[in-house]
């Protein structure tokens, strides 16, 4: 994803024998995207990593799905996932679909709990932006802490679960991408390194933290698959790696080591691009001084988006263009009518010098639709309030 990685034990070329110093032969397993096409990592093993009994599992959580008799008119839709109770579970059972199309599935979490199981989506890479909360993200390839304002990400087919920190209370935000999570490709060289006009540089990604084998007791997996839950137990720890080597792994990177730009007059949204899925890009709205021109308008013109529908999950400060929001709030403004700020906050926004609004916002090429979930969380003043 940022750069090769290399941990822990490995032979001097991969598909080559690896043993130890009793004779012990470990197992190479390779991680693949786009078959064997794009970036990969390959992993050693103590034990064949590829032995699974199919078991019955109780995990997992509900799969977005259209409401049975629901219509879905087209609105300017604002969502409270402030209401969303807390769950007393992990965060793979605890999570809330709430939007989705073919290339994306946005959800809210609220886990209370560690997950008590493994866990592999077979299904597509999560990205998780933590509103409130923190803790570790275990993996096969090494442990990632995360704190509130990270992105954490999980690559497709990766073994994890999530610790949580004692005595925070979590609120997550969870974009699973289906066509895979990247950099976008204007932030990088010709030869993959991020720019050096990019809005973050290699060292701003955490990288997992791979001590070697760890046997947690665990035998219990869950495979995510055609948005249903397949359940496995295994003989062996999985989390036996010696060593790995590649590019596929799982990384935090907190919000506010976005560096924005700033120009003359009102920059679009694409100059906040932080990552790319297909069909989507992921901005990050972030403190920063305003358009610095004389004469500029620093509030967010109306506009028509015509080609994409628009997702804002609302984190903290002073959403300038907003009334009625707070944190936690999610608004969508689907294709098709224009959306803009809400009456007097166009005007009221000349003179200003900074915003300190925290916010992510996904722009979808695929229409968006929303689950019983959303439609139990929405706002339905919200479309009217930009009357004056």
């Amino acid at each position: 994803m940022i750069e090769r990685l290399v941990h822990g034990l490995v032979p001097r070329k991969h598909h080559l024998q690896l043993k130890d110093a009793s004779g012990h032969l470990h197992w190479e397993q390779c991680i693949t995207q786009d078959g064997f096409e794009a970036p990969y990592t390959i992993t050693y093993h103590r034990h064949a990593p590829h032995r699974q009994v199919p078991a019955p599992t109780t995990h997992g959580f509900a799969a977005p799905r259209v409401p049975a008799s629901a219509e879905q008119p087209l609105r300017k839709r604002h969502f409270l996932s402030q209401h969303l109770p807390a769950s007393p579970q992990g965060p793979l059972d605890a999570r809330v679909p709430l939007l989705f199309n073919a290339d994306v599935t946005l959800s809210v979490l609220k886990p209370g709990a560690d997950d008590a199981v493994y866990f592999v989506n077979g299904d597509g890479d999560d990205l998780f932006y933590v509103h409130e909360g923190g803790g570790t993200l275990r993996t096969l390839l090494g442990d990632v802490p995360f704190r509130e304002g990270d992105y954490v990400f999980v690559p497709r087919g990766l073994l994890h679960r999530f610790l949580l920190t004692p005595g925070l209370s979590q609120w997550w935000l969870s974009i699973e991408c289906r066509g895979g999570l990247h950099v976008p490709k204007q932030w990088r060289n010709g030869v993959g390194q991020l720019r050096m006009d990019a809005p973050y540089c290699h060292r701003d990604f955490r990288k997992p933290d791979f001590k070697g084998p760890l046997d947690e007791g665990l035998r219990e997996l869950v495979v995510k698959r055609g948005d249903g839950f397949h359940g496995f137990t295994v003989a062996e720890a999985p989390l036996d790696v010696v060593g790995w080597d590649g590019t596929v792994y799982p990384w935090a990177f907190h919000i506010l080591d976005f560096q924005p730009r700033v120009g003359l007059t009102h920059l679009p949204p694409t100059w906040h691009g932080t990552f790319a899925a297909r069909g989507a890009l992921i901005c990050s709205f972030v403190p920063r001084p305003v358009d610095f021109h004389p004469e500029a308008i620093p509030c967010p013109y109306p506009h028509s988006s015509v080609d994409v529908d628009e997702f804002l999950f609302y984190c903290k400060g002073n959403f300038t263009s907003r009334r009625g929001v707070g944190p936690g709030s999610m608004s969508f403004h689907p294709a098709g009518i224009p959306h803009g700020p809400h009456p007097g906050a166009y005007e009221a926004s000349i003179g200003h010098k900074a915003t300190n609004e925290l916010a992510v916002m996904l722009d979808c090429a695929l229409p968006l639709t929303l689950t019983a979930a959303a439609a139990a969380l929405e706002d339905p003043k919200y479309h009217g309030s930009f009357m004056p």
